[in-house]
């Protein structure tokens, strides 16, 4: 995927996300894995209901926008990601209020088992197992943010995604419509967590 196909792949997908109300106001940030290896990602401060292509920049792995603009301030959470895996191809965050609260209200990991829902991860086929998802203090470094990641993933896998409290839910996947469903499935998820909050505590 070049630039051009994966600005116009971001502004649909935050076109949906947004409808959904999990984007509230400017929060949210989407990147996508470009051919030559770059990522466009979001520019900051932009609502994703309302992005155009111009909107959708390009950074190195080691989030540096070649043409000096300012990519969003979470940037390097997301290069963190790539840089771990070189089959992820899309990751997308979003801010919404079934992710902040269960990110709040809940002690990490949440762990989720024996749901249908689950099948929707990549690399699941069956109900029969438990899915983590571990919750990460907010930082405003996000180099220490990322590196507390890392160091997480070291120890315990890759996962599908994570939380940060009080802030929002990040998840990956191979590709745009795959992680689209990862973050249709996650909020199933949390919606299940506030209906039932004992359950996967």
């Amino acid at each position: 995927m070049n630039l051009a196909q994966a600005s116009e792949a971001l502004v649909a997908a935050g076109r949906t996300i947004d409808g959904r109300g999990w984007v509230p106001a400017t929060s949210g940030n989407f990147s996508v894995r470009l051919d030559d290896g770059d990522l466009a990602i979001t520019a900051s401060g932009r609502h994703k209901g309302q992005l155009t292509v111009d909107d959708i920049m390009r950074v190195d792995l080691a989030g540096e926008s070649p043409e000096g603009r300012r990519p969003s301030a979470e940037t390097g959470l997301h290069t963190q990601l790539y840089r771990r895996d070189p089959k992820i191809g899309t990751v997308l965050h979003t801010h919404s209020l079934g992710a902040t609260v269960a990110s709040m209200h809940h002690r990490s990991p949440l762990r989720f088992e024996g749901l249908e829902i689950l099948k929707a991860f990549t690399g699941i086929t069956t109900h029969e197992v438990a899915v983590d998802i571990p919750i990460f203090a907010n930082d405003q470094r996000i180099d220490r943010l990322a590196e507390a990641v890392d160091r997480h993933m070291d120890e315990a896998g890759i996962g599908v995604a994570y939380l940060i409290a009080g802030h929002g839910l990040y998840t990956w996947a191979p590709d745009l419509p795959t992680c689209l469903r990862h973050l249709e499935a996650l909020e199933y998820l949390f919606d299940y967590l506030r209906c039932s909050p004992t359950e996967a505590t």
